[in-house]
Formats: structure tokens, C-alpha cells, sequence
């Protein structure tokens, strides 16, 4: 930017010189012009050249080439050096403006950290962070940037996610929870283990993400390549003959005069200003959606979004938090807390999502030595024996099939079911809850041009249908599996007027991403596999932001065809008055009166009254 600036402006000061002063030997100026030129123009010329032996004839370069060296040829030296300043000109806006989008985007740049400090053997030693491997830690000091993905294994402190999600406010971690890499610490010292090397890490695959971001062409692109590609030989051709013909035919201008206004004819038709707006505006708007945390892989996915009529979602993780809690404690002869202690003592060597939040609701800590005798029961829950007493904790089939008699309990959710000494003790009630933006996200959805909502889940029917009623989604399908999810998006495609997008966050939802017209996924907490299917990535987790990009995506459009319009349209007035005006000229020759103009009344009753 720097260097161009500063030949832009010994160009501008050279060109004001030759113009202003007059000198007595006219070549001083016309040599200052020629300087001026070849110090902006001679790496177009030096382009067209090189891209005439590649086989690429007709483009811009060749264009303001032809029509300068042409200037030059017919002795018009100020417009020759004019024409290709002020062209220069306007490529230094487009890079500034360019460069300013760009800053937008890579912006995200900056998570990526230069050094990560190891630690070995009670030692810290900084390194680059693509030196880590899996299972070595590493030491996060405060003001730090996170460098990999870990698990947290000593410490706690709060994190600035702002630069990786959008969000401005501090999140807390501590021992035993997730860090991701782009992450500000902030307060306390953190020791992680690292769970991904760099190339696998979230930082690296947003980068990834972002520089491939503008490698994908849409179809208005696309369009303004192929017109370019054939709007200029038509237009070369055009002015050929411009040139050459009409001396021969009319008698009054030279071939000088004719030349030049062929050469005024391919300067003014010159397509530069479809071709740099429509990229620069796609651009522009994957910059304003990755401020605020959404990274869109390509300009084509942000034009088929503006033309998204359905949208299809995935429930767990998607429009509910994915974190099961214990909603309600039916309790039977104890107490609620009783019940829930037995419960979490049951659950206590479980990963499962469900006994994770038993054990989060109980809060206190578990005495193992009153546990014995742990077995899962495949599909029905678990057996223990727990302070000398015989406990069973699961679903309704257990129930059953231990022949004990349970009061069954209708609420929505998840239920278990607790019998102790095979007396029935009480039920409880986990469930997932519904995001807070999720109802409001579904109805701005709705009034920018989504006209059918539909949700797929592998969960219970019931649950399905009562998460659905509170977010007034149209239609749900439930308890299907990856294959089914597949199936009923390929169904959904058939049938659709217009484009279908598909919101999910897990590994079973990448096969339907992948399908879809657009796939959007959960990126925060999503899964690598759906991230990696996915066309748009939320790094949120929030359904919101469908709105925000939505909007994004139809403003980005709607200047892109205001670009088009207007850049066709002011060539298209210009083109018509310089051909009037030729026809002004043809028709002076005809009736023989320099004076008097063909587009003359009097010109035309003259020529009426000779034939």
C-alpha cells in the first residue's frame, strides 16, 4: 500500500507539472508525462503482456494498455498518462478498501500465539506451539493467549473469548474443564494438558477457515468473470473497426480523429469496476460476519443464504443447551435429598451425561467406601449396593423387568427411576434446556424470509413435540438415526422452493450438513467432524446469530446488485452519448454542413427534402 501510495504521488506531482508549466521545448512535457505513466502504468502494460502469452487476452489490463499506448500514438500524451493515473488511482482505493475488510477477517489472525510454555520435569521452557504434543502441558500465564487445546489440570482463572466467539464477557474455567486455543487468559495461572496438536487445534482450524474464505467463486462472480471474458473482445472489436472503418466511408474526419474516439470508446467500456466491486463486496460482508463471531468458508455460501427459504434443526445442541440438569425430584417415603444422594452414590463411576448431573445437583462430596457391588445394566440402568442396602436406578424397562411396581411419572424429559430393596423410593427428572435466544432467533427467522422451520432429533418423541411447541417450529421429526436424519433432508430438498439450510453441532449431523444447500454448525461446542462438514460456522453456540448472518448475507446481495446495476448502467449512458455523437458527426457529413449537427431538426427536414 505504502509503495503504491508513493508512486501514485511522484506520478500526480510529475503529471501536474508537465500540465501546469508550459515549457518552451513541448517534449520536457511530453517526457514528464511519459515518466508519469511508466511509473503507474508500466506494471499494466508489463501484465497484459504476460498475460497475452498465457492465453488471457481480453481483460482490464489490456483494455487501459491498448487505449494508452494508442493516446500516445495519436500525440494526446496527457490523456495517455490521465487515463492510467487515474485508473491507479482507483486500484489504490480498492486495495485500501480491500485491505480494510481483510483486517476484519484475519483479525482472527491474531489467535494464533507465538510460543507456548512447555512443562518438563518441574521446568517451563518456551517453545513454538506446533513443537507440542498430545499429553505434554503447558503453562498459561495471565495476559497469555492460549496457545492449544487442553484440559485444564491446575489452576483457575477467566478467559476472553471475544477475539474467538464474539462474546465480551469473561468466562470462568477451572481444573477439569475444556480451554480452547485463541483464548485470552486473563487472571490466575493455568497448567493444561494438551488434548489436540496445533494443526488440530481450534485456533488452526479457524485460520484455515478464514484464508480459504474467498477461495470459492459464487455464481454472481462467476457471472461478472464470464461477461468480462466475453464483454471485452466485443468491445475490442467494436472499436477496431471504429477506427478503420469510418475514414473510408465518411469524408469528413482523419483517421487521427477516428482513432481517438475508438481509444475514448474502450476506455469508457472498460468492465474494471464490475470486476473489483463484486468480489470486494462479498468480501466485505464474510469481514462483518466474522466480527461477530460467524466464519462463513466461501462468497457462494453467503449468496445461497440470502436465498435460504428453509431452515432445518438439529435439537441437542442446537436450539437447547446440550447440558442435561435435574428439572424435578419426585420423592416416595424420604426425603428429596435422600433420594437424590442415592441417586449420585448409584451414578458415581458413570460418565454418562445424566449421571453427571445428578452428581452436580447433589454437590457434596461421594464417600466411595459406602459403594459396592457397581454393575451396568445394559439398557436399563444400574445395580449398586450402597451403604448395605440394594439399589436400582434407571428406566422404566428396569423397573419391569425387577418386577417392582412404580408410579409412573408424565412430565417431559429424561425420567430414572430409584427402587430400594426393591421397594420403589421416587423418580427423577432430567431434561435439556432450551437456549434463550432460541425462541426469539425462530420467530426473526420467519420474518426474513424463512417460510418453513423443521426439527430433527434422535430424542424421544414426547420431548420432541413439547420442545417444538414452546419454539413454534412447523414440523419434528424424533428418535431418528444419522441415516433417517439423511433421508428426511434428502426429502426436504425434493420438495423445497428455495435454498435449505441445516444447524446442527454433533458428529451424526455432518452427513446432513454436508447435503444441505447450506450447512451451518455450532461451532463452540460443536464437534470437529460437523464443523469440518459445515458451510457457515457459528463460534457462539448462540441460534441468534442465524438472524445476524441472515441479515448479512441479503445486505451483502442487495449491494452487490446495486454494484452491477450501477456500474452497467453508467458504461451503458456513457456508450450511448459517444455514440450519438458519432451519429452527429456521421449526419454532418452526410448533409455537408459542419455547422449544423445530424441530431439538428433543420439537419433532418434538409435530408427529407433531398430525398
Amino acid at each position: 500500500m505504502k509503495k503504491k501510495t508513493i508512486k501514485i504521488i511522484v506520478s500526480l506531482l510529475l503529471f501536474a507539472v508537465s500540465l501546469l508549466i508550459p515549457f518552451q521545448n513541448v517534449w520536457i512535457n511530453n517526457s514528464l508525462y511519459i515518466i508519469s505513466y511508466l511509473i503507474v502504468g508500466l506494471e499494466i502494460v508489463k501484465k497484459a503482456i504476460r498475460n497475452i502469452f498465457r492465453g488471457k487476452v481480453f481483460d482490464e489490463n489490456f483494455l487501459m494498455t491498448v487505449a494508452t499506448i494508442g493516446a500516445f500514438a495519436i500525440g494526446e500524451f496527457p490523456e495517455a498518462a490521465a487515463v492510467m493515473l487515474f485508473y491507479q488511482i482507483g486500484e489504490l482505493f480498492q486495495s485500501y478498501a480491500v485491505d480494510k475488510s481483510r483486517k476484519s477477517i484475519t483479525s482472527l489472525m491474531k489467535l494464533k500465539s507465538d510460543f507456548a510454555n512447555k512443562k518438563q520435569e518441574g521446568k517451563i521452557q518456551k517453545v513454538s506451539p506446533e513443537e507440542i504434543k498430545v499429553g505434554e502441558e503447558i503453562v498459561i500465564k495471565p495476559g497469555e493467549r492460549v496457545p492449544l487445546d487442553g484440559i485444564v489440570i491446575e489452576g483457575s482463572s477467566k478467559l476472553d473469548t471475544s477475539s474467538l466467539t464474539g462474546e465480551s464477557v469473561l468466562r470462568s474455567i477451572k481444573v477439569g474443564e475444556e480451554i480452547l486455543s485463541g483464548t485470552i487468559n486473563q487472571t490466575g495461572v493455568l497448567t493444561v494438558k494438551v488434548t489436540k496438536e496445533y494443526k488440530e487445534s481450534t485456533v488452526s482450524k479457524m485460520l484455515e477457515l478464514v484464508e480459504n474464505a474467498s477461495s470459492k467463486k459464487s455464481k454472481s462472480e462467476n457471472f461478472i468473470t464470464k461477461f468480462a471474458r466475453y464483454y471485452t473482445p466485443i468491445v475490442v472489436i467494436i472499436a477496431v473497426v471504429l477506427a478503420v472503418v469510418p475514414p473510408f466511408i465518411f469524408k469528413n474526419g482523419t483517421f487521427q480523429e477516428w482513432l481517438y474516439r475508438a481509444l475514448s470508446f474502450l476506455v469508457v467500456s472498460c468492465p474494471c469496476a464490475l470486476v473489483i466491486s463484486i468480489p470486494l463486496s462479498f468480501f466485505g460482508g464474510i469481514g462483518g460476519a466474522s466480527k461477530v463471531g460467524v466464519l462463513i468458508k466461501g462468497s457462494n455460501y453467503l449468496e445461497q443464504l440470502s436465498k435460504t427459504g428453509i431452515m432445518v434443526f438439529d435439537k441437542t445442541g442446537t436450539l437447547t443447551k446440550g447440558v442435561f440438569e435435574v428439572q424435578s425430584i419426585n420423592n416416595k417415603n424420604m426425603s428429596k435429598e435422600e433420594l437424590l444422594k442415592i441417586a449420585a452414590y448409584a451414578e458415581n463411576y458413570s460418565n454418562h451425561p445424566i449421571a453427571i448431573s445428578i452428581k452436580k445437583k447433589y454437590r457434596e462430596k461421594i464417600d466411595e467406601s459406602k459403594i459396592r457391588k457397581i454393575e451396568e445394566l445394559a439398557g436399563l440402568g444400574i445395580q449398586a449396593n450402597i451403604e448395605g442396602k440394594q439399589v436400582l436406578v434407571g428406566n422404566e424397562k428396569l423397573m419391569k423387568e425387577k418386577k417392582i411396581t412404580y408410579e409412573e411419572c408424565k412430565e417431559v424429559g429424561t425420567i430414572l427411576y430409584v427402587a430400594i430393596e426393591n421397594q420403589f423410593a421416587g423418580s427423577i427428572v432430567i431434561a435439556d434446556e432450551i437456549k434463550e435466544d432460541s425462541k426469539m432467533a425462530l420467530q426473526e427467522l420467519k420474518q426474513n424470509g424463512i417460510y418453513k422451520t423443521v426439527m430433527l432429533t434422535g430424542d424421544k418423541s414426547k420431548v420432541a413435540q413439547e420442545v417444538a411447541k414452546k419454539l413454534e417450529i412447523e414440523e419434528v421429526y424424533s428418535e431418528l438415526l444419522p441415516a433417517q436424519k439423511v433421508e428426511k433432508v434428502e426429502q426436504l430438498l425434493k420438495d423445497k422452493k428455495a435454498n435449505l439450510a441445516f444447524v446442527g453441532d454433533g458428529i451424526n449431523d455432518s452427513p446432513v450438513l454436508a447435503i444441505s444447500d447450506i450447512g451451518i454448525a455450532m461451532g463452540g461446542l460443536g464437534a470437529d467432524a460437523a464443523i469440518e462438514a459445515a458451510d457457515i460456522v457459528i463460534m457462539t453456540d448462540e441460534p441468534s446469530k442465524l438472524v445476524t448472518t441472515m441479515k448479512i448475507a441479503k445486505k451483502t446481495m442487495t449491494i452487490v446488485k446495486e454494484n452491477i446495476i450501477f456500474a452497467i448502467t453508467v458504461k451503458v449512458a456513457i456508450l450511448l452519448l459517444t455514440t450519438i455523437r458519432i451519429i452527429c458527426n456521421v449526419g454532418s457529413s452526410i448533409c455537408r454542413r459542419r455547422s449544423i449537427c445530424y441530431c439538428n431538426i433543420k439537419c433532418i427536414k434538409s435530408i427529407k427534402s433531398k430525398k
